[in-house]
């Protein structure tokens, strides 16, 4: 058995987390180790530099500067957790990864494809999910969500309905791009029934003989 790695996407409040524990839950009761990450964060250091972000003090830094932190965040994160639990053969599940980076720093805010393209190559040296699910909501329904589960708004979840907008539409560009790696899950539905696609999807992936399961 080797390692798979299952990246979720999607703007505020589309259910990543929720969705994450229910198929890690779904995966352990057919005997696999699972490792649930995030980013940024996901390794001590890591989770540093999150909270950073998302307190909003590297706003100032602009695009490029808050592109350079979550990659320095991503180094340390594939080296400390990710790398290691896929050759330990565990699936990992990680809510974000470098589909965030070209959405929210690129495509909606402004960092040339080539910029976020050298960065990314950088830090993870080549290391791609082997299936990617993006939950799509509309943005009212995923704003409203985030704002009943916090306390406030963090540093992405307070930009304008436009920007959030415009990373909805970019996320559906990266599907496009990669379909082969992409699973669009239509996230405004009940959790359970959200859940029960991911599952199938996901068994289909780790559980064929062809794939090494």
């Amino acid at each position: 058995m080797t390692g798979r790695f299952i990246t979720f996407e999607g703007g505020e409040g589309a259910g990543k987390s929720t969705q994450i524990a229910m198929l890690a839950a779904h995966l352990m009761t057919k005997g696999l180790t699972v490792n649930v990450t995030r980013e940024p964060g996901g390794s001590p250091r890591a989770e540093a530099i999150r909270e950073i972000l998302l307190s909003g003090r590297a706003r100032p830094l602009g695009p490029l500067g808050e592109a350079h932190l979550f990659a320095a965040a991503r180094i340390d994160h594939i080296a400390e957790t990710i790398r290691p639990a896929l050759a330990q053969g565990q699936i990992v599940l990680c809510d974000r990864f470098v589909d965030s980076t070209r959405v929210y720093q690129g495509m909606s805010g402004g960092l040339d494809e080539a910029t976020v393209a050298d960065l990314e190559q950088a830090a993870t040296g080549g290391l791609k999910p082997d299936l990617t699910f993006i939950l799509d909501l509309p943005v009212s329904v995923g704003l409203a969500r985030a704002a009943r589960r916090s306390a406030g708004p963090d540093r992405f979840e307070d930009d304008a309905v436009a920007i959030h907008e415009a990373r909805r539409q970019g996320f559906l560009t990266v599907a496009a791009s990669e379909p082969e790696r992409c699973r669009v899950i239509d996230a405004d539905r009940a959790a359970d029934d959200v859940a029960r696609e991911i599952a199938a999807i996901a068994d289909n992936l780790i559980m064929s003989p062809a794939n090494g399961g």
